[in-house]
């Protein structure tokens, strides 16, 4: 079964890259052509190879042959034709299909040629067209297939069958029968059937095929496996498991969150073969240019098939002029320098992790210089925590976090518990508690803790509740704390106040030294776009070295922020691609972090870093830099070999030397575009 996935999957890529590649490249399936099937069933798949050795075979023969006096005029003559036959044989398959959706390609040049040297008797020449064209097709056709067999290969990674577990009972299931709520038991060393979460078991799992990170990732299953299958969306990243992860040495047992075809991984090799039909300017460009270059050279053929009228030469002579500079004019090599770079971009993303959704964003991403991030989850981690402790009077640190935990035990406000959860890291066990907790809102709580009624709020709280008013001093610290990003929590228990405590979303470990990346990769404008207030977010920005900060900003404003900044030059969005996906979807470019545990990132983001993993944005970036400049590069490069070659063969280069240069000039350009296959994914260190 997982052939026939796998076939299924290499035939979509293949499917949709026919309209992304030019029309006189269309690719094979598994190197075999649509129109030469049957021969590639028998050939097992290498029929184009086998034809253009074939035809090579035929050529040195008949050619050398005869001048040797091996074999007969006749014979040689009949080993060219075989040449012509086995050279010929795709090329005119492909111009016939081409020819009756009234299209003239570049096949249709090739054929022309080599059909105008028998008319001159060099069908020795013809024949050495084909047989340079054919190898070159065959080359460029497994070269491609490298680019996609990179991602497909993605497609093989699921196993075919998973051990579930019914009752008191294990029994082997295809996993396309598993259902959601089963539970598979994953051995030491065997890859993952479906995603799910970790009931039972711990181990450190390889994910790298799906979120690209380069270290297992220990699983520890969940706490509540009922509440956990009702809230899929509060998965934490070491209970959550992605089908074609490689287990490690421990024992697994795994609840099924969704079926085989709707796997993450299933959903990135989709998504990655629809992103292939999604073209870049320059593609786009290419295109346009080919429809109105090939009529010209067919023109500029015909016009020089006449020099003959106006030169010192015969009209044969004239004839092979024309043929050559059909041949010189020929733009294979710009035809594929564009779909072959972003084939390869989009396939070497996909293996490091990273889904970028075509050639577009692929393209786009390369040229910006300005990038947006969202605060909450994107630079920081997510959840608050205690960062500032300030006693106050003769209170000591543990009494303020004893009583402050206390009350907070009692509330399910995210603030509460951060608190109680710091304090409990800090102190250990609580031994204070509290009664007759009251929620005072919008301004803080109240209960009492040994027979004393403590309050814990904002500053308004105390100008609001019977008793001491707040301190200047204490207001004076609690300010300070404020202007440096921090939620502010004033303690006070009875008429006494115990001090002030300060929580911050704080920023990842990686954050500067991933804005530090991006610099050197020439992002010159970075910001931060955030709802927190602006005092939160200009210390978050200051912390990570961002140049601006953009604070108190509701969703829609943060969508006018990005549509004057996309204006302005253009601007990428860095966000979860949940909350923040309309200002994404205004931007540029929009790249959602953690696209592998959210659907609607997946859904919403131009480019998805699987991994919650904020090193993966300066090898997204990088590999998108380097995919334009290799673009453009093999753009100069084949229309350099067109300028140079028409005139070359205008002032009477042969049709062997130009289709030498015309074929090598193809296979350096392909060959330039998959050097991206080995892009270094280095990722940045923790400052």
């Amino acid at each position: 079964m997982k052939h026939v996935r796998v076939r299924k999957v290499v035939a979509d890529l293949n499917a949709v890259e026919e309209e992304n590649m030019p029309e006189n490249h269309t690719p094979d399936d598994g190197h075999n052509h649509a129109h030469g099937g049957f021969l590639n069933r028998i050939l097992g798949g290498r029929a184009e190879v086998i034809f253009a050795v074939l035809c090579g075979i035929c050529l040195l023969l008949g050619w050398l042959g005869p001048k040797y006096g091996i074999m007969s005029e006749q014979f040689g003559f009949g080993l060219l034709l075989a040449a012509y036959f086995f050279g010929g044989y795709f090329t005119l398959r492909e111009a016939v299909e081409k020819i009756s959706k009234g299209q003239f390609q570049i096949d249709f040049l090739m054929l022309v040629a080599a059909s105008g040297a028998a008319i001159l008797g060099e069908w020795a020449e013809g024949a050495f067209l084909l047989f340079l064209f054919s190898v070159g097709h065959a080359l460029e056709n497994y070269a491609m297939g490298r680019a996609r067999n990179a991602v497909a290969a993605l497609a093989g990674l699921t196993p075919d069958e998973a051990l579930v577990r019914r009752g008191d009972k294990t029994e082997t299931v295809l996993i396309e029968n598993l259902l959601v709520g089963d539970i598979v038991v994953v051995r030491s060393n065997e890859r993952l059937p479906a995603d799910g979460f970790v009931v039972k078991g711990s181990s450190a799992v390889n994910q790298a095929p799906i979120t690209g990170e380069s270290a297992p990732v220990d699983k520890l299953p969940v706490d509540d496996p009922e509440f956990a299958a009702a809230n899929l969306d509060k998965l934490t990243p070491q209970t959550r498991v992605f089908a074609g992860s490689l287990n490690g040495s421990g024992s697994l047992d795994v609840q099924v969150t969704k079926l085989s075809g709707e796997s993450t991984l299933a959903r990135v090799v989709t998504l990655v073969a629809e992103a292939q039909t999604r073209q870049s300017p320059t593609q786009n460009f290419t295109k346009k240019f080919e429809k109105i270059f090939v009529p010209c050279v067919i023109a500029l053929a015909f016009v020089t098939s006449f020099s003959f009228l106006i030169l010192d030469e015969t009209a044969a002579q004239s004839f092979y002029r024309a043929m050559a500079v059909l041949v010189a004019a020929s733009p294979c090599a710009l035809a594929i320098a564009t779909p072959s770079a972003v084939l390869s971009g989009v396939a070497r993303a996909a293996r490091g992790g990273v889904l970028i959704k075509g050639g577009a964003p692929l393209e786009a991403m390369g040229h910006l210089d300005a990038i947006a991030f969202d605060k909450t989850g994107t630079l920081t981690i997510g959840e608050p925590h205690l960062v500032e402790i300030t006693p106050y009077g003769d209170a000591t640190e543990t009494e303020l976090l004893q009583v402050s935990a206390a009350v907070e035990m009692l509330s399910d406000h995210p603030l509460a518990q951060a608190v109680v959860r710091d304090v409990k890291d800090r102190l250990g066990d609580l031994p204070s508690e509290a009664s007759d907790f009251a929620n005072i809102i919008g301004q803080g709580v109240s209960a009492k803790v040994d027979s004393k009624v403590v309050h814990i709020g904002k500053t308004a709280l105390f100008e609001s509740v019977a008793g001491l008013p707040l301190p200047d001093d204490l207001r004076g610290t609690v300010e300070a704390m404020s202007q440096n990003g921090r939620t502010t929590m004033i303690v006070r228990s009875g008429d006494r106040y115990l001090g002030a405590i300060g929580l911050m979303d704080t920023p990842r470990e990686d954050a500067r030294s991933v804005i530090a990346a991006l610099r050197d990769l020439g992002l010159k404008r970075m910001m931060m776009i955030s709802g927190d207030n602006q005092n939160v977010a200009n210390a978050v920005a200051k912390e990570v070295g961002l140049d601006t900060a953009f604070g108190d900003l509701m969703p829609e404003d943060k969508v006018t922020k990005i549509a004057a900044l996309k204006a302005d030059g253009g601007v990428a969005m860095v966000g979860d691609g949940v909350n923040d996906a309309p200002a994404m979807a205004n931007a540029t470019v929009g790249i959602a972090m953690g696209a592998a545990g959210s659907d609607v990132a997946l859904e919403t983001a131009d480019i998805a870093l699987m991994a919650d993993d904020l090193q993966t944005l300066p090898f997204a970036v990088g590999l998108s830099r380097k995919t334009s400049r290799i673009i453009r590069l093999n753009l100069w490069f084949s229309l350099g070999v067109v300028a140079l070659l028409i005139p070359a063969t205008l002032f009477g280069l042969g049709i062997g030397p130009a289709v030498l240069v015309h074929e090598g000039s193809t296979l350096v350009v392909v060959a330039n575009a998959l050097r991206l296959l080995a892009f270094k994914d280095n990722r940045v260190k923790s400052a």
